[in-house]
C-alpha cells in the first residue's frame, strides 16, 4: 500500500473507530451532564485509542509486491502496540461504566441499543433490545423521548417510579449530533432524587409539626389572657385557676423550642465525633440521681448496675443528654411501683456490634410495652405513638430523636426492643476509650 493510499485509509479508520465514543462526549457535555475537563480527557483518551486502532488494522506494507506471508505475522513492537490499545480501550470502556448515574443510548424505534452498569443495576440485566415503554412506563419520559428522536431540543423531566417505597428521578433525553455507528441516536440519563424528595418531605412535615406542637399552647395562653384580661379581670378564682395552666403550657414551650435548638446544635455537629473519654458510670449515677425525686413521685425506683465499665470516647454533656431522655421516658412511661434498671457493661455482643470494643448500656422499664409496627419510627421527630398521653406527660416528641443524632455523632448505635405488657429496653452502644487510655477523663 502507498504511502498516501495508507494515509488516508489511517484517517477513515481513525474516524470511523473514534465517532461513536466522541458523540457520546459531545452529547453529555452539551447535555451539562459530564465536566467539560473529564469530557476532554475522555476525547483524548478515545482519539488515541483510535490511532493505535488505525496503525494496527490499516497494513502498513512497502511499495511494491506483496510481502511474504510470513511477515504478516505480529511483530514485538505491533503486540506492545497491541496490547497499549487494549489498555486504552478498556480505560474508555471503564469511564462509561463507572458513571454513577443510569446511562441508556436509544435507536430512532426508541430501543435500548446499550447501557452502563448503572442501568443495568438499577432496572435488571438484558436491556439491550428491549423496548424503553418495557423497562420504564413512565408516560412524560415516554413523550420527551419521542420528543427528542422526533428531533426536538434535549428535554429534562422528573418522573417516579412506583413500588413499595416510590423512586424519584430527573431523566435527561439529549439527541447525537449524527447518527451513531451502532444506531445509537438518543442518550437517556437518570438521576436520582429520592433522597432529595424524602429530605423535601421530611423537612415540610417537620415545619408542619413544628407549627402546630407551638401553636396548640400558644392558642391556650392567648385564650386565657384574653378571658383574664376581659370577662375575668376581678375574678379571682379565674385567676387562680388559669396561671398555673398557663405557666405549664409556656414550659412546654420553653422546652420545645430547647429541643429543637439542641437537636439543630447536635446535627450542625454530627459529622464531627467528639474525641474526649468520659467516664460512663459517673455519668449514669449523676443522671439517675437527678431524676430520683421524679421517680419517687410515681413510688420508683432507679437501680444502676455499672460495674466498672472502661472510659467511653464521648462529649460527657451530650452522653448525660442521652441518659436524661433515655431513663426520663422510663420513668414517665413506667408502672407506678415499679423500677428502672439501668445496666452499664463491656461485652462481645457490644463489640461485634460496633466491630471494635465497646460498651453497652441499656435503660429497661416495667411498662405497657411498644407495639412492633412503631419502633422503627420512634426516633423520628415528632413521632408518638401515643399522642395524647405523651403531651400530657410533657413530651415534646423530640426527644429520642436528639438521642438518635448524639449516639450517631459518637459514632455508636441504639437499639430498641419491647414486648407489650412488660415493657421496652433501649440500648445504646459506645465506642471505648481504650486506645487513649493515658488521658484523663473528661470531669
Amino acid at each position: 500500500m502507498t504511502r498516501p493510499a495508507r494515509s488516508t485509509a489511517v484517517l477513515v479508520a481513525v474516524v470511523v473507530t473514534t465517532a461513536p465514543g466522541l458523540l457520546v462526549l459531545v452529547t453529555l457535555a452539551a447535555a451539562e451532564l459530564l465536566d467539560w475537563r473529564y469530557g476532554l480527557l475522555g476525547a483524548l483518551v478515545v482519539l488515541a485509542g483510535g490511532g493505535l486502532i488505525a496503525r494496527l488494522r490499516v497494513p502498513r506494507f512497502p511499495e511494491g509486491p506483496a510481502p511474504p506471508t510470513e511477515m504478516s505475522e505480529a511483530t514485538p513492537l505491533e503486540q506492545a502496540e497491541r496490547a497499549q490499545l487494549d489498555a486504552l480501550v478498556a480505560g474508555n470502556e471503564s469511564v462509561l461504566a463507572s458513571l454513577p448515574d443510569p446511562l441508556v443510548m436509544l435507536d430512532r424505534e426508541r430501543r435500548i441499543v446499550r447501557a452502563n452498569p448503572a442501568a443495568e443495576k438499577l432496572f435488571g440485566g438484558g436491556l439491550a433490545g428491549r423496548a424503553l415503554t418495557d423497562v420504564l412506563r413512565s408516560p412524560v419520559l415516554i413523550e420527551a423521548a419521542d420528543a427528542v428522536l422526533a428531533g426536538a431540543p434535549d428535554r429534562s423531566v422528573e418522573f417516579s417510579v412506583p413500588g413499595g417505597l416510590a423512586q424519584y428521578f430527573q431523566a435527561n433525553v439529549a439527541g447525537l449530533p449524527a447518527l451513531a455507528p451502532d444506531g445509537t441516536v438518543a442518550i437517556l440519563s437518570l438521576h436520582d432524587l429520592t433522597g432529595i424528595k424524602r429530605a423535601e418531605q421530611m423537612r415540610a412535615d417537620f415545619v408542619a409539626n413544628a407549627s402546630h406542637e407551638l401553636r396548640t399552647p400558644l392558642a391556650s395562653l392567648l385564650g386565657f389572657i384574653e378571658t383574664l384580661g376581659g370577662p375575668a379581670r376581678d375574678d379571682e378564682d379565674a385567676r387562680l385557676r388559669f396561671l398555673p395552666v398557663m405557666d405549664q403550657q409556656a414550659q412546654r414551650m420553653a422546652r420545645l423550642i430547647e429541643d429543637l435548638l439542641s437537636l439543630s446544635r447536635i446535627e450542625m455537629q454530627e459529622h464531627s465525633p467528639p474525641t474526649g473519654r468520659t467516664d460512663l458510670k459517673r455519668v449514669l449515677r449523676t443522671v439517675a440521681s437527678s431524676l430520683e425525686h421524679k421517680a419517687q413521685e410515681k413510688k420508683m425506683s432507679i437501680e444502676v448496675s455499672a460495674g466498672d465499665p472502661p472510659a467511653v470516647i464521648g462529649d460527657q454533656d451530650e452522653l448525660a443528654q442521652v441518659f436524661q431522655n433515655l431513663i426520663d421516658n422510663a420513668i414517665k412511661y413506667g408502672r407506678a411501683e415499679t423500677e428502672v434498671t439501668v445496666t452499664a457493661e463491656a461485652s462481645r455482643a457490644a463489640s461485634t456490634r460496633l466491630g471494635r470494643p465497646a460498651v453497652s448500656v441499656a435503660i429497661s422499664d416495667r411498662g405497657d410495652g411498644i407495639p412492633r409496627e412503631h419502633l422503627p419510627r420512634l426516633t423520628e421527630r415528632f413521632y408518638r405513638v401515643d399522642t395524647a398521653r405523651s403531651r400530657q406527660l410533657g413530651g415534646t416528641g423530640l426527644g429520642l430523636a436528639i438521642v438518635k443524632h448524639i449516639v450517631s455523632r459518637h459514632r455508636g448505635a441504639l437499639e430498641i426492643t419491647s414486648r407489650e405488657g412488660s415493657g421496652s429496653t433501649f440500648s445504646v452502644y459506645l465506642p471505648t476509650a481504650e486506645d487513649q487510655s493515658n488521658e484523663p477523663a473528661d470531669r
